[in-house]
């Protein structure tokens, strides 16, 4: 039998290969007249894992998986009117990801209404495209994306947030549709189909966040910037709903916030060095204990520049501790090729999962991301 890392690259050799060849278009904005335009866009993930104890007779596993297949798609009816419809493959079918209308008043004042990622975290802003070491890797301590919403933690709703003080504070609040906040949880639909009694008040999220170096405008974050600025920033977000947690057993209000840091400083010619790290707490008012609980994050980075484009090692840790008490934690070591920035990228990373009273378990990833 091969070794691992052996199997992994002619595994990546592969899927670069077979990726390459799939004819994917570039993307493209058309305009239509003055402030008048639609763009298109592409994006992909897929990876290659090798997961301790996968396989059906209990050895290793080898999975070739498409984790992510993306179409971007923009218009700007004009200065002030422009929209956003993202797609995304959920492993079955493609699903609707995002769709809104997008109302920018001002740097200052923006209104979106529709189906969007609602305030949170800084990783769960970022997603799988833009974090250090890319990928879905929150879930263990950042669990807004798992728990929120609709897909890949989406929510229906409408959002308010702009850029103030030289686009050093950020800030968004909206109100959402809410519930389904854990497994075994259920949307206020199902709810109502099961005889539940319980109100249907709106979930508010809400976040704020200075940079102290650069400024970072838009709504969306980034896990790391590759290099290309000076980054010293802490963000709050918090969550709120009443009844917000519905089961078939109990019914609670829920809450959550968390703090979250990021700096990035460039080094001159020698590259750039990232330092990030959170803290969560989460409250499902004790309807759902396995989701009930405090949680850290942190990780560190460093890129350098090589004969074509970038290497860009990392270490992150996770743990979450639930009050039924069972222990999570996660501990990643990866690097990351930078091709073309978040364009073009091929990472590997070996993660280590820990539970209390459950045996741990290893895997290895390689995996290449592509943007069109």
């Amino acid at each position: 039998m091969k070794p691992i890392c052996t199997r992994a690259l002619l595994a990546a050799t592969s899927l670069a290969a077979s990726l390459a060849a799939s004819g994917a278009h570039a993307g493209a904005t058309i305009p239509f007249g003055e402030d008048k335009s639609v763009s298109v866009g592409f994006g992909m993930r897929g990876s290659y894992a090798n997961i301790e104890n996968g396989a059906p007779d209990g050895s290793h596993s080898n999975d070739f998986n498409l984790d992510s297949a993306r179409i971007f798609l923009g218009a700007s009816l004009n200065k002030n009117i422009k929209g956003m419809f993202n797609t995304e493959w959920d492993g079955d079918r493609i699903r609707v990801l995002d769709a809104a209308a997008q109302f920018a008043i001002s740097p200052e004042l923006n209104v979106w209404a529709g189906r969007l990622l609602s305030p949170s975290d800084r990783a769960n802003m970022a997603g799988p495209y833009y974090s250090l070491g890319g990928g879905y890797w929150a879930g263990v301590a950042s669990r807004y994306g798992y728990n929120g919403g609709i897909f890949r933690g989406r929510d229906d709703g409408v959002v308010v947030w702009g850029n103030l003080a030289g686009g050093k504070l950020g800030y968004s609040f909206g109100a959402f549709e809410g519930h389904t906040f854990g497994i075994g949880s259920l949307t206020d639909d199902q709810a109502r189909a099961a005889g539940l009694k319980a109100s249907d008040k709106p979930m508010y999220a809400g976040r704020l966040q200075y940079d102290f170096w650069e400024a970072e405008p838009g709504y969306y974050g980034t896990g790391t910037y590759l290099g290309s600025k000076d980054i010293l920033a802490i963000g709050l977000a918090g969550r709120q709903q009443k009844d917000g947690v519905l089961t078939t057993a109990a019914i609670g209000d829920y809450e959550s916030w968390n703090v979250d840091f990021l700096m990035e400083k460039r080094l001159g010619t020698a590259g750039a060095v990232s330092i990030e790290a959170a803290y969560y707490d989460y409250d499902t008012g004790n309807a759902v204990l396995a989701e009930q609980g405090k949680a850290w994050s942190a990780g560190g980075g460093y890129i350098f520049p090589i004969a074509l484009g970038s290497l860009q090692p990392y270490v992150r840790y996770q743990k979450f501790e639930a009050d039924t008490g069972i222990d999570t934690r996660q501990e990643d070591v990866g690097v990351n090729w930078i091709i073309d920035g978040y364009n073009a990228q091929l990472g590997a990373v070996y993660s280590r999962t820990k539970m209390t009273r459950a045996s741990d378990q290893s895997r290895f990833v390689v995996a290449l991301q592509l943007q069109y």
